[in-house]
């Protein structure tokens, strides 16, 4: 949250063409952040609440504090039988249920969902979450809105009538610039459209991702992992920054800084020492741009995580994830571990 209001996309000005310093100040804050932590209580240029429901924000554009603007983390809850105002705009969002169950209204449609189903709210959408049972419900949102803002996407806003209606024609179907097929795709994705895969990471159920060409989401791409008490993941290297955060158990994980040296071509100089982060139930986890990471469980019970990170990342270029070593109990595949997506 900024000073004068929201902040919607981060400004980056420099008198110099090397901009260390803003990566720096970026590595230099804390990396884990849980419930004692909102960066923004929603309460100014935000237009989605009701009396009874409330939106807390973990990591945003406007953060003193910055981390990122990918990937933007807040949190959505109903209480029992309450519906937020709703609104439209027209970034995509994804809602990870943590707790309970209810609908959502999208463009005058009904979409069902309950705890573990991952719900995608799609471009230039106008939507309303309700909860009509006696349990309260709460959903982690994930979502690239910055992308959105910085292509000048920026038309949102509560249901209403068009300023200066007389200078514009009849209404004319928006749909008609979408991409073709995105109305047959899934809104919602259940654990039952999922299954539960071995791979360098560990063992992962894909929710969305580019190869999920039947979820409705073209900007962020989300899995769980799963990891036994013990045990690890791969250590893995890639672009794109990513959040986690922790459905179930503890542990830690360890994370390599990549520095960039610019010879006659590009090359990665990897941190000798990781840094070690130390992660429960609750917490949110960033894995900055350029870095290696591995995730390791307590003993005692398994951790349980969900990743998000901005698709377009894999638009640039950079859509490999390369693995040093794979998950524990898992026999290395060297193909695998140079060619993994995930």
């Amino acid at each position: 949250m900024g000073k004068s209001g929201r902040v919607f996309v981060r400004g980056l000005t420099s008198q110099t063409y090397g901009l260390n310093e803003f990566r720096r100040r970026q590595l230099a804050v804390d990396r884990v952040r849980d419930d004692s932590v909102v960066v923004d209580d929603a309460k100014v240029a935000h237009s989605g609440d009701s009396a009874k429901s409330r939106t807390w924000w973990r990591i945003g554009p406007g953060d003193e504090d910055f981390l990122t603007q990918t990937i933007q983390v807040h949190f959505v809850e109903l209480p029992p039988e309450s519906s937020n105002h709703g609104h439209g705009h027209q970034n995509e969002a994804a809602f990870y249920i943590l707790e309970g169950r209810g609908y959502e209204i999208h463009d005058d449609q009904r979409y069902d969902w309950s705890k573990d189903d991952l719900v995608f709210v799609h471009t230039d959408s106008v939507h309303r979450h309700f909860n009509p049972y006696s349990e309260r419900a709460v959903a982690l949102v994930v979502k690239a809105k910055c992308t959105w803002m910085f292509m000048g996407l920026i038309q949102q806003g509560r249901s209403g009538p068009v300023e200066d209606e007389e200078r514009f024609g009849p209404r004319e179907d928006w749909s008609r610039i979408w991409t073709p097929g995105v109305l047959e795709r899934k809104k919602v994705i259940s654990p039952s459209d999922t299954t539960w895969e071995d791979t360098p990471l560990g063992r992962v159920r894909v929710m969305s991702s580019p190869e999920r060409t039947d979820a409705r989401i073209f900007s962020v791409d989300a899995f769980e992992l799963d990891l036994p008490a013990g045990g690890h993941s791969g250590k893995y290297w890639k672009m794109a920054d990513e959040v986690y955060y922790v459905l179930d158990g503890e542990g830690y994980a360890l994370q390599w800084e990549v520095e960039a040296e610019i010879a006659e071509k590009y090359y990665a100089r990897i941190a000798l020492e990781p840094e070690r982060y130390e992660i429960k139930q609750g917490d949110t986890l960033y894995v900055p741009q350029n870095h290696v990471c591995q995730l390791f469980a307590a003993d005692g019970r398994p951790l349980r995580l969900f990743s998000a990170q901005n698709r377009v990342f894999k638009h640039l270029g950079y859509d490999t994830v390369h693995y040093f070593e794979p998950a524990s109990e898992r026999t290395p595949d060297a193909e695998q571990l140079t060619s993994a997506s995930v």
